[in-house]
């Protein structure tokens, strides 16, 4: 069994995360962690998939993943849990859209971010993830 990471160094790992890119794309990782604690006052930062050759991944959670926030070479990466169910009509997920339960938001340099839609977003994925938890299992 996994042991849980505690929320204190979730949130330390992040920082470190942001600090040590030191780019636009740690900048962009800290906007994206502020708009979505804005957005909900209850997500609870974790970190991830800590393996051989991997310092893990920042996670955001409230009843379930929300979402994740990785960075490549040239993207910050926002994949949510469940993002195919969740509604978009700003249209911010633009990758890997073919699945069939996953979305992605892939962010690059010199993107705007609409940090209003993308609330939106977090607060009903938050919401997705309550509703599953209080249906009864079968």
């Amino acid at each position: 069994m996994k042991k849980p990471v505690a929320a204190e160094s979730a949130s330390v790992f992040i920082d470190a995360r942001i600090n040590a890119l030191g780019d636009w794309r740690g900048k962009m990782l800290a906007k994206v962690r502020a708009v979505i604690h804005a957005a909900h006052p209850e997500i609870v930062e974790e970190r991830k998939w800590v393996k051989l050759g991997s310092l893990g991944t920042p996670v955001w959670s409230h009843g379930g993943i929300i979402c994740t926030g990785e960075t490549y070479k040239n993207i910050v990466k926002l994949t949510f849990a469940r993002g195919a169910s969740l509604p978009d009509p700003s249209r911010l997920f633009n990758s890997s859209l073919e699945g069939n339960v996953r979305r992605a938001i892939d962010i690059h340099e010199g993107d705007k971010l609409n940090e209003a839609a993308l609330k939106k977003l977090i607060r009903a994925a938050a919401a997705l993830n309550l509703q599953r938890k209080s249906k009864p299992k079968r």
